[in-house]
Parts: C-alpha cells; structure tokens; sequence
C-alpha cells in the first residue's frame, strides 16, 4: 500500500505526457481550421517550438493549416517548393518520425534545395521534428514543429519525445481528416491556386481602385485586370468581385 509520498508520485504525470493530453483533450472539440491552428500552435509552443505545419499532399495540389508566416507559405506555394522541399520529400519517402536542419548539419540536398533552406530560415524556420502521416490512396501528410532556435538539439528531443509528437501527428491528421473532410480539402486547394496577379488585383480592388486604375498600377490590359479577377471569383466560389474581395480578405490571402 502506498503512503501519501508515493501516491502522489505515482500520481504525477510526466510534463510532456501532461501537455500531449492537453492537446489530445482539447482536439474533441475543434471544428474549424482556426482552431485547429490555435491548438497546433499552443502544442507547438508548449514544447519549446515557435511554429508547426500540417501538409497534406492529394495529387498536385496540398492542404495546409500552420502558423507559419504567410508571406512565407504563399511564396511556397507560388513557386512550388513542394516540390523541391527535402523536408517533403522525405517524408514522402520515409515511416518514421525525423528531425532536420540546425547548425551542426551539413545542408542538404541540391544547391536548389539548400537555398531553399536558407530562405526558409529568413523566416524563422531553421529546424524541426517530422511526422510522415500515410492516408489512403497513396495520400501523404506531414505535421512538423518547426523552431528558428540553431542550438536546439532536435535528435535528442526527437528521441526523448518520439512517441508523444508522433501520437500528437496522427491525432491532428485524424481530427482534421474526420473533422473538416471534403469541403476543407476543396476550400484550400482553390485558396492555393490563387496566383500571385490575381491576388494582386483582389488587393487593389480592396483598396478602391478600378479595373482602369489597376491596368495602370500593374502595368497590364483592363481586360487582363478583369480576367484576373474573374478567375480569383471563380476560384473562391463568389458570386461578385465584391463577395471575393471580402472572402479573400477574411482567409488572410491579401495580407
């Protein structure tokens, strides 16, 4: 029988199992992407890490939810790093659960890809623990946490906390997978495809410009304005410029 000094010890959880069942309580209940990102965000925090990401690759478009900057993913996804990402790659590649970057490793990959990583890095993301997530119909996933910090010793971490973050990567995917389904998938593949002048538009249309005035601002026709736009409406399901001006605006995809 235990005294009152070893009932409270064996009544004490490990910090990090604390705060996995935190999160794994916590996820019941999200039903947006929003909350999805709050609680990723507190979990990533909460072990020491600035960021995380959650990618999801179906075919040539992919699903995100993170905190990372988004003039960091937009610029991703308008040049396609995905595809030329080794952090990706690998965890197309791979099962288990990886740490990748900081100070004492070589660079990896090609010079492509190590000037990716070095622009990455400008944004804060230097380092980072991977969990590679298989779906089905050769679906892959990835949720990463992701820290600027060069002296973090992530093979350590990744060794001591290997089964809490991978558990806290397969939670997420499950959740959000059961959670936001089909539409979610739909809604950020065509928040993805956005281009870089369609945006550009949408943001001069926020501004009060017209289509004439932007023709001058962007150095394009009038009507290339109006096909920008028209396909950005399209893209977001609205139906005026002015409804797609105020979906763009409220999703952050002119900020």
């Amino acid at each position: 029988m235990l005294g009152g000094d070893g009932l409270a010890i064996a009544n004490r959880m490990n910090p990090i199992e604390d705060v996995f069942q935190e999160f794994a309580d916590a996820i019941q209940t999200a039903g947006d992407v929003n909350a999805f990102e709050r609680l990723a965000t507190r979990l990533a925090q909460r072990l020491g890490f600035q960021r995380f990401a959650y990618l999801r690759l179906t075919g040539e478009a992919p699903v995100l939810i993170s905190s990372y900057p988004k003039s960091w993913t937009r610029r991703y996804f308008d040049l396609g790093y995905q595809k030329l990402d080794p952090v990706v790659l690998r965890a197309k590649a791979e099962r288990d659960l990886f740490s990748w970057g900081g100070r004492a490793r070589a660079p990896m990959g090609s010079r492509a890809q190590r000037q990716f990583f070095d622009e990455a890095a400008t944004f804060g993301i230097r380092s980072g623990i991977t969990v590679p997530i298989r779906g089905g119909f050769g679906q892959t996933a990835a949720f990463t946490l992701a820290t600027s910090d060069r002296e973090v010793d992530l093979d350590r971490l990744a060794g001591e906390w290997r089964d809490i973050i991978h558990q806290a990567g397969l939670y997420f995917h499950a959740h959000v997978d059961a959670r936001l389904g089909a539409p979610f998938v739909t809604r950020q593949l065509t928040e993805s495809e956005l281009t870089q002048r369609e945006r550009q538009c949408l943001a001069w249309t926020a501004q009060g410009k017209t289509v004439a005035d932007i023709a001058v601002l962007v150095a394009i026709a009038p009507r290339t304005v109006v096909f920008h736009l028209e396909n950005a409406r399209r893209k977001l399901g609205a139906a005026s410029i002015a409804q797609c001006v105020a979906i763009a605006l409220r999703r952050g995809l002119l900020s």
